[in-house]
């Protein structure tokens, strides 16, 4: 008897395609416009951020009208929307994520979706379906490979980002399973994206991800046009998984059962920091809230935290504000001093705050083995805080505020979304808010208000 191999790749497409194939329950679908919403407000607001930047590439890529660029007030064609949108959605740090695969999937699964919605007039059913399905694969994988593939300089906010974004665009569009594989299979084999971007104050982490939408969506269409593709494009000495990672757990890959999709793991980010600095700011927050803390005062602070939230995030050397936002130190002193840690407090005038300066230059981050350990597990970091006459305060967390398991109340999720939208500028937001919590939401009236 010949025995056939197991074929990794149509294994877990066929898990997704059954899992998005169920019927959507009220809990599901309210859960997914949280996401949408979260994921508009990052984009509007990053869109802002970008700023006279945004016109050079704009000019350059644009060639239609078809897809709309948040935040914009104009229109472009499917892909010119995917790349802008990606880049706004990822700069103000205050997208999605799963601290579990060490992943933003929202960032580049919507940036793809939307225009493609949009262009294609997909009903607000479909777009549900190839969110549900683009965060499960990309969760999924970035789940199976996490943190070897960080270790390894990936970044899988890029790489599972693409393929889950390129699954949910072949859900959503209906898709036959060989037209999904082979767009599987073209993600697989095009998914790219190095942390290098974090380094010398560089600020293209958000490049990564507008990459990854576009990429996403060159897929979907490779993918359509019925080229013959890898067998099985996860397995194999050229594999993704051989490709991008030195250790991975199968069993992450599949959907336990009684398990509720991956979707409901993510967090909300309350702060416009990378997520490794939160553990650090809800501290900081929680002792200012708690003493009454003279900056001047201070003599040091010691932050122990994990070992990946030390590299390339406990830097005091900040030229921009890309860069203050992947620093633990000046997102501590902005809010020991501010009492809080929103957009407004990270700016071109707060990097050169003396006082922030001062401050910042008095931390100083070490690595917890015992932190490190359970981490992704738990989030973890502690703060103590020595004054001048040697008093001493300790502040620890282990749960950051957003986390799946401490989420942000429906209330304050519209508050984030209200604040952004008008910190962007965007005119009665409000209307927004409803229409995405209304039972049939218009997808193209939505983005036309954020346009």
């Amino acid at each position: 008897m010949i025995t056939v191999p197991v074929n990794t790749t149509n294994n877990f497409l066929k898990d997704i395609v059954n899992l998005v194939s169920l019927p959507f329950d009220e809990k599901l679908i309210h859960q997914t416009k949280r996401c949408l919403m979260d994921y508009l407000g990052s984009t509007v607001a990053g869109a802002t951020m970008l700023g006279h930047r945004s016109k050079t590439m704009i000019d350059e890529l644009h060639s239609g009208d078809d897809c709309t660029l948040i935040g914009f007030g104009q229109q472009a064609d499917m892909y010119t929307a995917a790349f802008i949108n990606g880049f706004s959605s990822h700069i103000a740090e205050l997208d999605d994520g799963v601290i579990s695969g060490i992943i933003h999937p929202g960032a580049p699964i919507l940036s793809a979706l939307l225009p493609v919605a949009e262009k294609y007039s997909c009903s607000f059913e479909k777009l549900l379906q190839g969110i549900v399905a683009g965060y499960e694969t990309s969760v999924r994988l970035a789940n199976t490979i996490q943190p070897s593939h960080k270790k390894r300089g990936y970044h899988a906010t890029a790489t599972c980002g693409l393929i889950g974004a390129a699954v949910a665009i072949g859900v959503m569009r209906d898709f036959s399973f060989p037209e999904l594989k082979a767009t599987f299979a073209v993600a697989s084999a095009s998914s790219h994206g190095t942390l290098k971007v974090l380094e010398d104050n560089s600020e293209l982490k958000p490049f990564n991800v507008a990459t990854a939408a576009a990429n996403a969506l060159t897929a979907s269409i490779v993918g359509k046009a019925g080229f013959n593709v890898p067998n099985d494009p996860l397995s194999g000495d050229s594999g993704f998984f051989a490709q991008n990672t030195d250790d991975f757990d199968l069993n992450q890959l599949f959907r336990h059962k009684n398990t509720e999709p991956l979707i409901f793991d993510v967090y909300v980010k309350p702060y416009a920091a990378c997520r490794y600095c939160h553990p650090s700011i809800d501290n900081a927050l929680k002792l200012g809230q708690t003493h009454s803390l003279n900056a001047n005062e201070i003599k040091s602070i010691l932050i122990r935290t994990y070992s990946l939230a030390v590299n390339k995030h406990d830097h005091t050397d900040v030229q921009n504000v890309t860069s203050a936002k992947m620093s633990i130190p000046f997102a501590t002193a902005v809010s020991l001093l501010h009492g809080k840690s929103g957009i407004e407090d990270y700016t071109d005038e707060t990097i050169k705050d003396s006082a922030i300066v001062g401050l910042m230059k008095k931390i100083r981050v070490e690595s917890n083995p015992s932190y490190s350990e359970v981490f992704p597990n738990k989030s973890i970091a502690d703060m103590e805080v020595e004054m001048i006459d040697g008093t001493k305060f300790y502040e620890y967390t282990d749960l950051p505020k957003g986390e799946s398991m401490a989420p942000l109340s429906d209330k304050e999720m519209e508050e984030k979304f209200l604040s952004l939208a008008r910190y962007a500028g965007v005119v009665n937001p409000q209307d927004i808010v409803d229409k995405i919590n209304s039972d049939h939401p218009n997808i193209k009236q939505i983005l036309k208000l954020l346009s």
